[in-house]
């Protein structure tokens, strides 16, 4: 396992991320994030170049078998060395500006801020979502973990609980969540599985009548009600991939209901 050697110009924060078969962008990811003093990295079993890779970065690599998202970015955070810690997927990168902030916060101290929300840019097929529901949303990655921290129910699409003051801060995350549309399509037949099943787990119900208005309505909330036809072509594309996984969503459950595999 790589060590990396002591330098006093990195901040005391601990990056955790959790990955599995990221060997095209896990270098991209740390490599952005090696301002920080510690960086692991908890693998759920790659069969690519993955850990050699992270390795190679600098981390630390710990390998525990995936059992949900909130599960192992929890394992991440209790794994890291600071208490400040910064969370990011594999296909998201520190930019320039926020790695600045970060700087700046740092040495003017945190006072009573137990997280920070940083500004995510999306990017679809080559370039930057501006609008819809592709277009940049606000995610809370860096906190305090004595004060914040993965404690939600939900294992997919989970999200930082916060006891404290959460603020904005300056700057990126650049993210490229799909390699291609194929990745993309393949993806959301994951994640709509995983919130069927979810949904089913909690005696959640839903009917025919969700099944055919939830898509169209997110098709309208997204490309008209927040502008997705102003990213051209790329910007309809989302949309409809978006109408078919809260399609796909609603209909495994439904047949989860009547008995069946979705």
């Amino acid at each position: 396992m790589a060590q990396r050697s002591p330098d006093a110009a990195r901040l005391p924060i601990s990056v955790c991320v959790i990955a599995q078969n990221e060997a095209d962008r896990i270098v991209a990811c740390l490599t952005s994030a090696s301002f920080c003093d510690d960086l692991v990295v908890v693998d759920g079993g790659s069969t690519d170049d993955t850990v050699a890779l992270a390795e190679s970065a600098g981390a630390r690599v710990i390998h525990r078998p995936f059992d949900g998202f909130r599960t192992q970015k929890d394992f991440a955070v209790a794994a890291a060395r600071h208490e400040w810690v910064l969370c990011l997927d594999a296909d998201e990168c520190v930019d320039p500006g926020l790695r600045a902030a970060m700087e700046k916060r740092f040495a003017e101290g945190f006072g009573d801020t137990a997280a920070f929300r940083i500004v995510r840019r999306n990017r679809f097929l080559g370039k930057v979502m501006r609008y819809g529901n592709a277009g940049s949303d606000r995610v809370v990655r860096l906190f305090d973990r004595r004060k914040a921290g993965w404690h939600g129910a939900r294992e997919i699409h989970e999200s930082v609980v916060v006891r404290g003051e959460t603020r904005a801060i300056d700057g990126w995350l650049d993210h490229d969540p799909y390699r291609s549309l194929s990745a993309m399509l393949a993806k959301q037949e994951r994640y709509a599985h995983l919130m069927a099943e979810e949904a089913f787990a909690k005696n959640k119900r839903t009917g025919l009548a969700q099944i055919v208005l939830s898509p169209m309505f997110r098709f309208l909330k997204g490309y008209v009600f927040r502008g997705g036809f102003l990213d051209g072509w790329r910007g309809l594309v989302y949309a409809l991939l978006r109408v078919e996984y809260v399609r796909r969503k609603y209909l495994k459950q439904y047949l989860l209901q009547k008995g069946f595999k979705p």
